[in-house]
C-alpha cells in the first residue's frame, strides 16, 4: 500500500519498532473562511507564519474531518487535543468510512460549510485523487524523507503499520500462518477490514494474501484467489469488522493493520495479533488538504500538529509508526516509552509502491467479485 522508512523497517525486524460525509454540524461559512487567503497558502511562512496561521484557524474556529474512527492510529486523542490547544471544533463524519467515502464525501459536499477539510487515505485513493489536493508543506518538511511526501506539497504521508491477523483466542485457535484461516476451525469467522478496491486496509490484506501464496506486488492475484478458497470453504465473514463486531464476538478473526489490531488488546485480553513471517506487508497512509476546503486555515493548522512531534508521538501512542520517527529518535523528541511497546515483527518487509499499487488495484477492481459473488 504505502512505504515505510527504511531505517525504521530495519530497526523494526531487528529490534522492536512494529507494531465519512452526513451528519457534520454547520459551521461557518466556506466563504467567510477563504477570505482569510489561507486557501492558497503554500506553507505557514507563506502565510505570514504560524501565529497568523493559528489566528485565521481560530477565527474559522471548525474543522471537518472524516473516515477517522477514534481507536484507529489513536485518533480520538488526536482530535481532543488538536481542539483543545486550539478551542477550535472539529465535526468528525463517518468515523468507519473508508478511503474512497472521503472523496465521494469531497465530491458530494463541495462547495458548502459540510465539505472535509482534510483527507485520510490509502494508497490506491490517495494517487487517484491528487487533483483535489491542495500543496503545502508543513514547518517539520525536511525532516520528512523524501520517499514519503509529493515534491510539489500536494500529499505527505503521516503514519504506517503492518497488515496483520487479530484474533480471539478463546474462540478460535491460535493463528500460525494466514494459510491457517482455511481450516474448519474458522468457518464463517474471517473478516476483512472493508473493501480492497476502496480501502487501504483491505487491499493490503489481500496483498498480505499474495505474499504468503507466491504472489507479491507485482502479482496480487494469489491474493485474491486466496480469498475465494476462503469463501469456498465457509470461512470468509462479509462484514465490516468494527471494535463492537470484534468485542461482542461477531468477527472473532480479522485482516486489519497492527495498530488497529493491537488497539482492541486493551478491551478484550484474549485478544491475539500475529503478522506472518513470510508476508510482511507494510506501508503509510496518506495526508492531504482538500483544495476546495470549508476552512483552509484550519486544515493547514490540522496538518501542522499532525507532523509536529507531539501529533506524531500521538500516533505511536496508538501503535502506528509515525512517518517522521527517523528525525525524532535522532532529536530526542520521540516517546522513548511508546517507541519501546511496539511489538517486533521478523521477515523481510514487503513494500508496494506506487506504480505496483496501480496495477494491483486495477487487477482488483474486475476480479475481487470472484470473491463477492
Amino acid at each position: 500500500m504505502k512505504r515505510l522508512s527504511t531505517t525504521i523497517m530495519s530497526v523494526t525486524a531487528g529490534v522492536a519498532l512494529a507494531a465519512a460525509a452526513a451528519g457534520c454540524a454547520a459551521p461557518s461559512s466556506s466563504s467567510s473562511s477563504n477570505s482569510s487567503g489561507a486557501g492558497s497558502a503554500t506553507s505557514a511562512k507563506a502565510f505570514g507564519g504560524m501565529d497568523a496561521l493559528v489566528k485565521a484557524a481560530k477565527k474559522e474556529g471548525t474543522l471537518n474531518v472524516i473516515a477517522l474512527p477514534p481507536t484507529w492510529a489513536n485518533y480520538g486523542a488526536i482530535i481532543s487535543s488538536f481542539s483543545k490547544k486550539y478551542g477550535i471544533k472539529v465535526n468528525s463524519a463517518q468515523p468507519d468510512g473508508a478511503s474512497q467515502d472521503e472523496i465521494n464525501a469531497a465530491k458530494k459536499l463541495n462547495g458548502t460549510s459540510r465539505t472535509p477539510d482534510v483527507f485520510d487515505l490509502g494508497q490506491t485513493v490517495a494517487m487517484a485523487n491528487t487533483s483535489m489536493y491542495a500543496k503545502y508543506e508543513v514547518s517539520t518538511w525536511n525532516t520528512i524523507p523524501s520517499t514519503y511526501k509529493d515534491p510539489n506539497g500536494l500529499w505527505t504521508n503521516d503514519y504506517g503499520g503492518y497488515i496483520s491477523i487479530g484474533y480471539d483466542s478463546k474462540k478460535v485457535p491460535a493463528v500460525t500462518s494466514l494459510n491457517d484461516l482455511l481450516k474448519p476451525a474458522y468457518k464463517g469467522k474471517v473478516a476483512l477490514n472493508g473493501d480492497p478496491t476502496q480501502a487501504g486496509a483491505a487491499f493490503s490484506g489481500v496483498m498480505m494474501a499474495a505474499v504468503a501464496n507466491g504472489g507479491g506486488p507485482n502479482n496480487i492475484a494469489p491474493g485474491v484467489n486466496f480469498f475465494v478458497k476462503l469463501k469456498k470453504a465457509g470461512n470468509f465473514l462479509p462484514l465490516d469488522p468494527t471494535p463492537a463486531t470484534i468485542e461482542s464476538g461477531q468477527t472473532p478473526v480479522v485482516i486489519d493493520w497492527d495498530y488497529t489490531n493491537a488497539a482492541e488488546t486493551s478491551k478484550l485480553p484474549s485478544w491475539k495479533v500475529m503478522v506472518p513471517s513470510n508476508a510482511v506487508v507494510g506501508g503509510y497512509y496518506f495526508q492531504a488538504i482538500n483544495k476546495d476546503a470549508a476552512h483552509p486555515a484550519a486544515a493547514r493548522l490540522w496538518e501542522e500538529y499532525l507532523f509536529s512531534d507531539a501529533g506524531q508521538n500521538l500516533y505511536l501512542n496508538g501503535g502506528a509508526r509515525p512517518v517522521r520517527a527517523d528525525a525524532m529518535v535522532k532529536s530526542g523528541t520521540i516517546d522513548k516509552a511508546a517507541f519501546a511497546k511496539l511489538p517486533a515483527v521478523s521477515g523481510k518487509p514487503v513494500i508496494a509502491t506506487a506504480a505496483q499499487t496501480k496495477k494491483a488495484a486495477t487487477y482488483l477492481s474486475t476480479n475481487w467479485s470472484k470473491v463477492t459473488s
